[in-house]
């Protein structure tokens, strides 16, 4: 297997100058005389040099007065990225924008694998036989899916048996599968978009777990691509803060003796009682509390039922937002009474499925630190479909027990554990507790209860959904997928998807009866 390609990030624009937007934006909340611009500080007929202004920078910055510095929205694209360090880093946070290549619709090659810093020839030819073995699977498994794929998949589309559509509908659901099998350390291209005080604050706590060496190259030339730009930078930028430094690292040392990651597994998957996602924390007057703000908004007395407020906000029947493609419940005054309605889960997703629940990133998770969690023995997700086989079914179980030797092994030979980690599979278990208000959840259910979101998220949505219903019934009924809303909100046509239809007309069904397979 030929050596993975060098980390490669470019600045493709930026909407200013930082230096000259921070200085501009800073004297405008003084200006007597309106608007200081940008260019009256960087151009060269401006009265003070950018030089001038440093100590105002640099005060504004120790004294936390960011917004300034929030102005310059950098764009970078990003090639030769783990999709571990993406997980781990770059989307965990609700500060940025990223399109990046899907594993889901596009064939995952056999170049597009992460080599980490710091392998011996022994370790490296450990990492290299696990690549392609997890490469050869991959391939081998999605050929081994296509019987039962199509199988399933025709019980939906039984008029398309024999048809192209099907046959590429079938092939692309085995390829999502199968990537189950993949692992983190497969690498992706992305854009990948940040406000300029996103990227002061990356590149002071690059140096965290999980794969830090990998994160500080990441930011490392992110910033050197807008110093490139703005030579002004380097004077209000203060270096990385080392990993021995940082909460974690200090937190780790200090309760080194509590550490029991198997007996923590038992323990969560144990709560969790068979479920994916389990409502573990919520406000007990929620209803009420959504009724009183409803009433305030609109200054109503009492004498309105709560049920009837609820429904006005709630019900795409009678609330027309909830019909729009945009999501406009921020910048409703009626809609930003669902930000006091909170809800808390435990929940138990694949490596692969939460790097895309991690995007709805209005919905925090605490995600974990993985060398906390591992224990040595196969941890890990099984999709929908594999279930319905058992020969298929065992195969993959073999196929993780042998994925967990290969990350033994290169631990037993003197990988550190950020080296190791890149071999684990995409069907890596990851245990961590989210929570979100009302308003996004709605939307993140509006978008995840569809037939054609991931599987796993599918499922933790609908569970969510139904137990949120079990304790606020006036709310939860109206937690439903997209084409569920639109019927009732007459929007036409009823599923958002076009060609992408899932072939079933959910819509008519309750939520108690929603199943799929794939």
């Amino acid at each position: 297997m030929s050596s993975q390609s060098a980390i490669k990030v470019r600045l493709l624009g930026f909407s200013g100058i930082p230096f000259a937007d921070i200085v501009s934006s800073a004297r405008t909340c003084y200006s007597s005389k309106g608007i200081v611009l940008p260019n009256e500080v960087s151009s060269p007929q401006a009265s003070k040099s950018p030089g001038d202004y440093l100590p105002m920078v640099q005060s504004l910055y120790q004294a936390g007065h960011h917004t300034t510095f929030q102005h310059s929205y950098l764009h970078f694209s990003m090639e030769n990225i783990s999709r571990h360090s993406i997980w781990s880093f770059l989307h965990s946070h609700p500060f940025y924008n990223s399109e990046q290549v899907s594993q889901r619709y596009v064939k995952v090659k056999k170049d597009q694998l992460f080599v980490p810093e710091g392998l011996n020839e022994t370790t490296l030819g450990i990492l290299q036989e696990c690549y392609q073995w997890q490469i050869d699977s991959y391939q081998n498994f999605a050929k081994r899916l296509e019987s039962l794929a199509e199988s399933e998949y025709l019980k939906r589309f039984k008029s398309r048996k024999g048809t192209k559509i099907a046959k590429k509908e079938v092939q692309k659901k085995c390829w999502e599968i199968a990537r189950y099998l993949l692992p983190v350390g497969t690498t992706a291209y992305l854009h990948h978009t940040v406000s300029f005080i996103t990227l002061l604050r990356y590149y002071r706590l690059c140096d965290v777990f999980d794969v830090p060496m990998e994160q500080k190259e990441i930011v490392r030339q992110m910033m050197a691509e807008i110093i490139s730009e703005d030579s002004n930078l380097p004077e209000i930028i203060q270096d990385p803060l080392p990993l021995e430094t940082t909460p974690e690292y200090a937190f780790f040392q200090t309760y080194e003796k509590s550490w029991v990651p198997s007996g923590f597994c038992q323990e969560f998957d144990k709560e969790l009682n068979g479920k994916v996602s389990r409502l573990i924390d919520y406000q007990v007057n929620q209803e009420q509390t959504l009724a009183r703000s409803l009433r305030e908004v609109g200054g109503l007395g009492s004498d309105v039922e709560d049920s009837k407020l609820i429904g006005w906000v709630m019900d795409s029947n009678q609330n027309s937002l909830h019909g729009e493609s945009l999501n406009l419940g921020t910048h409703s005054k009626l809609m930003r009474c669902l930000l006091h309605s909170h809800y808390v889960f435990q929940k138990k997703l694949s490596h692969s499925a939460d790097s895309q629940d991690q995007r709805h990133r209005m919905i925090p998770g605490s995600r974990p630190i993985l060398e906390r969690h591992f224990t040595g023995e196969p941890d890990y997700v099984t999709p929908f479909l594999i279930n319905l086989d058992d020969e298929l079914k065992k195969e993959y179980s073999h196929k993780m027990e042998r994925n967990w030797d290969f990350v033994n092994k290169g631990l037993s030979h003197g990988m550190s554990f950020e080296q190791a980690s890149y071999m684990l599979p995409n069907a890596l278990a990851i245990r961590f507790s989210e929570s979100g208000d009302l308003l996004n959840l709605k939307h993140k259910m509006a978008m995840r209860l569809c037939y054609n979101a991931q599987e796993e998220i599918w499922q933790a949505s609908l569970e969510e959904a139904l137990q949120i219903t079990n304790v606020h019934p006036t709310i939860g009924k109206f937690l439903l997928p997209p084409c569920t809303i639109r019927k009732a909100a007459s929007v036409r046509p009823i599923c958002p998807e076009g060609p992408r239809f899932c072939g079933v007309p959910v819509w008519k069904l309750q939520r108690e009866e929603y199943q799929r397979t794939i």
